[in-house]
């Protein structure tokens, strides 16, 4: 069996994504955005139901989505715009591997698939996990906009038109107020 200090140190590292922000939307002012292991949590949620929805296979759909951003306990989660100079890419494929390299080969090897699998786009289950992500992102903005952030709606607007499955488009249209989904679950005495 390989090394468990290793294990462990990788374990511990992932409790990195706790403290680290999503990024993107400090740009547009919100000063305390969810934690990209926030946001790992609910993507893996909403890409297990889509997997369900699009007769994919969700278990794999669910780890795709829990491994995508584990090399931004490295380099950080890197907004649209600082993508722009950083070869975001090129980091994540030697944080991947790095960490990959941690844990007994067999696992590593898998995990490392997982995340190359998500990366690449070119499986069903890779592009139900990259809707996921985006149908995250849409909610965690449709949040910032009903509480006032005026260019949260451009994230809205441009995630919706990137999602390729049709249970994604679909439920996408139905995300009314984030403040709202407690209605009728009152109970009065």
């Amino acid at each position: 069996m390989d090394n468990l200090g290793n294990v462990a140190k990788l374990f511990i590292e992932l409790g990195v994504l706790n403290k680290t922000p999503r990024s993107g939307f400090l740009t547009i002012g919100i000063k305390q955005t969810q934690s990209v292991a926030a946001h790992s949590f609910r993507t893996a949620v909403i890409g297990y139901v889509l997997a369900k929805l699009e007769g994919a296979n969700a278990d794999k759909v669910m780890k795709l989505c829990l491994f995508h951003d584990i090399p931004e306990a490295r380099i950080m989660d890197t907004h649209k715009v600082a993508r722009r100079y950083i070869d975001q890419k090129a980091a994540e494929e030697k944080v991947i591997a790095e960490q990959a390299a941690l844990l007994p080969k067999h696992v590593g090897d898998d995990v490392r698939a997982l995340w190359e699998e998500a990366d690449a786009q070119k499986t069903k289950e890779a592009i139900i996990a990259k809707d996921a992500d985006y149908m995250e992102g849409i909610l965690e903005a449709k949040e910032y906009k009903d509480n006032g952030n005026k260019y949260a709606q451009e994230w809205i607007d441009n995630w919706t038109a990137a999602l390729k499955t049709e249970s994604a488009k679909k439920l996408a249209k139905l995300f009314d107020s984030s403040e709202v989904w407690w209605e009728g679950l009152k109970k009065f005495d």
